[in-house]
């Protein structure tokens, strides 16, 4: 896994964070303070990434590609992420608007862990959805859409695990620069809000355990 030593301009949101301890998860709030605050100290955290990410060892970059992803309206480096911390930063680099496709971002869905996202340059509409769920929390009854913002470079916004959102739509060149939590449930949740069809996704760590009983 990538380690903080590579990106030393995060050493400092690193200790905040940890200073925290096990409140942190439980307490997301802490952690947006934290992160809103040491952000903005920043002079240049857009250019400080750049330059670190410059400077990487072939080992290094192999282990950020290792643990990152490609989805259908970005892609999701993982650039540090240590077993011991309760948290891992990223950095989301936003597909041109043309090259998107449905499923992902651009979704009504909430997230398996809590996370703060910064936005370092571009901007995106930015949608809160409120949500009517059964009983089990899986199945969804009513959706309405909250409320629209357009996001924009130095801003900082937190979302908890149980919230639904949707990307609706961002400026080519979107980047943005995130803290996240441990996963704090095993699965999330996408719905389309024209026939409150939902669908439940569960990682593929949690289905290797299954796997042979499915083959």
């Amino acid at each position: 896994m990538a380690s903080i030593e590579f990106f030393p301009g995060l050493a400092g949101l690193a200790r905040e964070l940890r200073a925290e301890g096990d409140r942190l998860t439980e307490h997301w709030q802490l952690a947006h303070e934290v992160t809103a605050r040491w952000v903005a100290n920043q002079a240049d955290l857009r250019g400080a990434l750049r330059e670190h990410l410059r400077a990487l060892p072939p080992a290094a970059a192999e282990a950020i590609a290792g643990g990152s992803r490609e989805t259908t309206t970005h892609f999701a480096w993982r650039l540090v992420d240590e077993p011991d911390a309760p948290f891992s930063f990223w950095l989301h680099e936003y597909k041109p608007q043309r090259d998107w496709w449905q499923g992902y971002a651009n979704s009504v869905h909430n997230h398996r862990y809590h996370f703060c996202t910064t936005v370092l340059a571009g901007a995106f509409q930015h949608e809160w959805w409120e949500m009517r769920l059964d009983p089990t929390g899986e199945l969804v009854r009513g959706a309405r859409c909250g409320d629209s913002q357009v996001w924009r470079p130095g801003s900082v916004h937190s979302l908890t695990a149980e919230m639904f959102h949707r990307v609706a739509r961002a400026c080519d060149g979107t980047l943005t620069f995130l803290v996240k939590s441990r996963p704090v449930r095993c699965w999330s949740l996408s719905v389309d809000p024209a026939t409150n069809v939902s669908r439940r996704h569960v990682p593929v760590e949690h289905l290797v355990h299954d796997l042979a009983g499915r083959i």
